[in-house]
């Protein structure tokens, strides 16, 4: 039955792609392709819907992760700060002008804020030579407010375009997806995806408690690391391909184990797909809904998910892990 169901959510995110290919504020007709309607498809929207997907699949999969590592229901990937790293650097990068590696810049400013972001977390969250969850939660949430509050105070004093352009970024602007950006964003997020794959049974038993995971032969403290370096590496590669998209990571690992269980072996591809389904539709919608102009994809991700995980909360046993 979990085949079946993956099979399901693998023929949905083919479907979401296609139709995000060829719909828009210009219809596309996929049997009569004009010059112009290639080049919008192949150097527009295909690498956008690359994007979205990449993204959307780090951030599900991350949040799947995160809560049951934390075990924490309300646990997603920008709950340890690291997005926060992310955006104070880039915002800074996009305030000061720097373009000292073309339009690699702010992504790289943006991934590198984020890895240091968590490298700081981690070395306040360790104890005793391990990961302690509570530690690593506190010091997530206190670096997220530091950083918070230095961007809101960055973006206080920066021009009007510098401010229009970080605010974007921030709420996650795909608008500037380019096929420069998917090899790197492609290489940190899988290898962050098959890293956490490949612990899952660890993630399991972990969820079920330290002293049961150490009776079934796994190291809590070291597979928490391991945990935590996956969803460093794929938060921090989601965050500067497109900047900040909100209740993905928090709200489709719920959606996903309703249907199909705890089971992180399961859960972990499967939220990484619905996470793939959800920002495609977001971002189909963001660019079609007020055309010409076109909305940050992370605050239609907030309109949709803010409701449904309302709706979630009233369901019983609904938000558990």
């Amino acid at each position: 039955m979990p085949k079946i169901k993956i099979a399901l959510l693998i023929a949905l995110l083919f479907s979401v792609c296609i139709l995000a290919l060829f719909l828009g504020p210009r219809g596309i007709n996929p049997l009569d392709l004009s010059d112009i309607d290639r080049t919008i498809v192949f150097s527009i929207r295909l690498p956008r819907v690359l994007i979205s997907l990449l993204m959307g699949m780090a951030l599900g999969a991350s949040g799947a992760v995160l809560q049951g590592i934390l075990r924490n229901p309300l646990a997603d990937p920008y709950i340890l700060g690291i997005s926060s790293g992310a955006s104070l650097f880039a915002a800074f990068g996009i305030i000061m002008g720097f373009s000292f590696i073309g339009t690699f810049t702010i992504p790289a400013l943006a991934f590198t804020g984020a890895i240091l972001t968590g490298v700081i977390v981690g070395i306040i969250g360790r104890k005793k030579g391990g990961i302690w969850p509570e530690r690593l939660l506190l010091a997530g949430v206190g670096l997220s407010f530091l950083f918070s509050a230095l961007l809101m105070l960055m973006l206080s004093l920066s021009s009007d375009e510098g401010l229009r352009r970080s605010v974007l970024w921030i709420f996650g602007d795909l608008s500037l997806s380019e096929w420069s950006r998917i090899p790197y964003g492609s290489v940190f997020i899988l290898a962050g995806l098959l890293l956490a794959m490949t612990r899952a049974k660890a993630l399991n038993a972990l969820i079920l408690g330290d002293e049961l995971a150490h009776s079934l032969g796994f190291s809590p403290h070291t597979e928490r690391l391991v945990l935590f370096v996956s969803v460093g590496l794929m938060t921090a590669a989601s965050v500067s391909l497109g900047g900040m998209i909100g209740f993905i990571g928090l709200l489709v690992p719920h959606i996903i184990r309703f249907f199909m269980g705890a089971d992180s072996k399961v859960l972990i591809p499967a939220a990484a797909l619905g996470g793939g389904v959800l920002l495609c539709v977001a971002d189909l919608i963001s660019r079609s809904v007020l055309p010409p102009m076109e909305l940050p994809a992370g605050i239609v991700t907030a309109i949709i998910g803010s409701p449904y995980f309302l709706y979630l909360l009233r369901r019983k046993n609904v938000l558990s892990i």
